[in-house]
């Protein structure tokens, strides 16, 4: 028998490996410490100090440091990445953190989760320096988020969509997005 003929009659399988799982146990207690308190709130701190043209460090927390930066077109140096961007992609992490949860929370095991986002945005006010000043709010921002999630793992597909469904739902950073919050600016 020869080599290639032994390949041919080997049965195919697929190895795949499962992403890092997080600590359930401990997700079922800040579950019920929610359940039994959920009126409870934290705050996220940023503290933002402007470099020169548009670039920007915040610190968050006490360990990162994230940069941003606009393009060229609007007159940045394109080191890093825009405001908006940087807003995606925290809606990116919060949908990624909600699929993870939920899966550990239905027993599900993923091998594989990407999150694509698109958001539609546009400045014609120029920030306020004297672009199209008749702009009102709802005008200006993301006009259009779009989100697409592939994941994969141990569960049939209607059952990884109700997952990927129940973390948009829950989500705190897509409900920040979607629904109008207080807010207010002062100064100093």
């Amino acid at each position: 028998m020869s080599d290639t003929a032994s390949l041919e009659s080997a049965p195919v399988t697929t190895v795949k490996t499962s992403l890092r799982p997080i600590d359930a146990e401990g997700l079922a207690k800040f579950a019920e410490a929610g359940k039994a308190n959920p009126g409870r709130r934290g705050t996220n701190k940023v503290h933002t100090v402007m470099e020169g043209q548009y670039r920007s460090l915040s610190s968050v927390g006490e360990k990162h440091t994230v940069v941003v930066d606009e393009p060229l077109h609007l007159f940045g140096q394109d080191t890093a990445p825009a405001p908006g961007e940087i807003v995606l992609s925290g809606l990116g992490g919060c949908i990624a953190v909600g699929v993870t949860a939920v899966a550990t929370w239905k027993g599900v095991t993923l091998s594989k989760l990407e999150v694509f986002l698109e958001g539609d945005i546009g400045n014609p006010a120029a920030w306020g320096a004297g672009g199209a000043l008749e702009m009102m709010p709802p005008q200006m921002g993301f006009q259009a988020v779009r989100v697409k999630v592939v994941v994969e793992g141990d569960a049939p597909r209607e059952v990884l969509e109700e997952i990927v469904q129940h973390a948009n739902f829950y989500s705190p950073v897509a409900n920040s997005i979607r629904n109008p919050i207080p807010f207010e600016i002062s100064m100093a």
